[in-house]
Formats: C-alpha cells, structure tokens, sequence
C-alpha cells in the first residue's frame, strides 16, 4: 500500500497528477461540443498545427506556448472562414489547413537535425516538465475556459444543434466559434504539456463519446465527459509510474479500456430491453 502512493512524495507527480486532472476535466468539457458537432477531428488537426507554430517558435527563440497557442488558434479561424466563405466540408478543411501546419513543424525540425525536450514534450508528452508556473497556466486555463462554458451555455447548445435556427435568433454564431476556437487552442497548448500532440485527440474525443453511451441528456453528458477525462487522466498518471511508460499514452489507454466497458454495457443493456419490450408483447 505504501509503494501505490510513493510517487505521491515527488513534487514533479503532484504537479503532473494535478495538471492531468484539469486538463482531462477541461478536455471532456470541450469535447462534447466538438463530438456533438461533428468534428471530432479538429482536436486531432490543430494539436498538429499547434506543433508547426511550436517548431516555429523554437527555431526564432519565442515564446513556445505563446506563440504555439496563437498559431492554433489562427489555424481554427482559418478553418472556420474556409469552410463558411468557400463552402468546403470542414473535414477537408480541417485536413489541408493542420497538415500544412504540421509540414511546417516537421520541415523546419528536420533542418535543425535535432530534437529537444521541448520540442519532444509537445510530441509525446511528459509530466516531468510540468512545474508548478505551467500548473498556474494550466489551471488560469481551465478555469477561463469552465467560466467561458457556462456563460455561453445557452448559445453553445443552440448552435451546437442547429446553428442555421441560431443564426435566426440573433445569437452570433462565427464570433461565438471564434471564440470556441481560441479556447480549444489555448487547451491544446496546455494539453501537450502532458499528453503530447499525438495523443490529445484521442483524449478529446473518447470522454464525450463514452458519456454518450451512457446518457442521453446533455447536461449529464456534459458532468459525465468531465468527469470521465479527470478520473482517467488521474489513473493514467498513476499507473504510468510504476509501469513506466509514457503518462499520455497510458491516459489514452485507460480512456479507451473505459470506453470499451461502456460499448459492451450499452450493447447488453439495448439487448435487455428488447427482450424485455418482446416478453410484454407476448404476455
């Protein structure tokens, strides 16, 4: 018992346990939106064009989350501008506008003929990097983006289910994406801290889908999302340490066991009912 809570003892796991939480609460806020429109594969493109601004911003000697965060949250506004002004479907958008981003990353660090940590933990992630200055941003994030969540409520849904009628009724549709936009972007910069580009979609997307299986009420998918992208980031971290793996990729696993659990149970529990409806039709 004592060895399952000794990682607790380094301030570096405190930092990245509590940090995990906070992003995968945050993470599974932003994602039920972002499944519930559609684009379940935004999260996964502008973490790559996030990586192209951090590639950038290293070679110029800027400020890595910065400059990282206001080149994801360009890309969005790209997006957004290209599929409304230009009628192009946003998957084709999403894919042209990050991979070109991420070419960017991948060329300009192909010419350097190195890595560096920094440029490694936006890869892969890592919560030894997690010091108590990025837990303050980390957190400052979280909370604006929660304050952002429930202010906007109303017009989120609104939009989130038919932008066309929301439009009609005056709610601000493009401003309010924008904004949706620099908040995703600002979660992504502080996501990879611990994740890694190459995970975070995964940890966008499979709280939402999972609460989705469980519930059908939007404000229990919404408590369910976040609840389910804090308690795995939290378990991930844990076993990370003494398996010693990646804290992302065993973030992503537990999500993805937990999403595995809730497919069965949905699948059994549709099973239970239709027996059930057949027996009361044959009584």
């Amino acid at each position: 018992m004592t060895s399952l809570f000794a990682p607790f003892q380094y301030e570096f796991f405190r930092n990245g346990m509590l940090a995990g939480i906070l992003i995968g609460a945050t993470c599974g806020l932003l994602g039920v939106y972002i499944v519930l429109r559609g684009m379940s594969y935004i999260g996964h493109g502008l973490s790559h064009a996030i990586f192209g601004g951090a590639a950038v911003a290293y070679v110029l000697n800027f400020d890595l989350n910065l400059w990282a965060g206001l080149w994801g949250f360009v890309a969005a506004i790209l997006i957004n501008v290209t599929v409304r002004r230009y009628k192009i479907s946003a998957d084709a958008a999403i894919g042209v506008i990050t991979t070109a981003s991420f070419a960017i990353g991948v060329a300009v660090i192909s010419g350097l003929h190195r890595f560096t940590r920094s440029i490694e933990g936006f890869l892969f992630g890592s919560i030894l990097g997690v010091n108590s200055a990025q837990l303050i941003g980390v957190a400052a994030v979280s909370l604006v983006v929660s304050i952002g969540i429930f202010v906007f409520y109303k017009q989120l849904l609104f939009t989130t289910f038919d932008e066309e009628t929301a439009r009609v009724y005056g709610i601000r549709t493009q401003a309010l994406d924008n904004l949706f936009s620099l908040a995703l972007a600002a979660t992504l910069v502080v996501s990879m801290q611990v994740i890694g580009v190459t995970l975070i979609a995964a940890a966008i997307v499979i709280p939402p889908i999972t609460a989705r299986m469980l519930t059908h009420r939007f404000d229990r998918m919404l408590i369910g999302s976040m609840l389910i992208g804090a308690l795995t980031a939290m378990l991930g971290i844990w076993i990370s340490f003494p398996l010693d793996i990646a804290a992302g990729a065993a973030i992503v696993l537990v999500q993805a066991t937990l999403f595995v659990v809730a497919l069965v149970f949905n699948a059994l529990f549709s099973h239970h009912r239709a027996g059930m409806l057949l027996y009361r039709e044959h009584l």
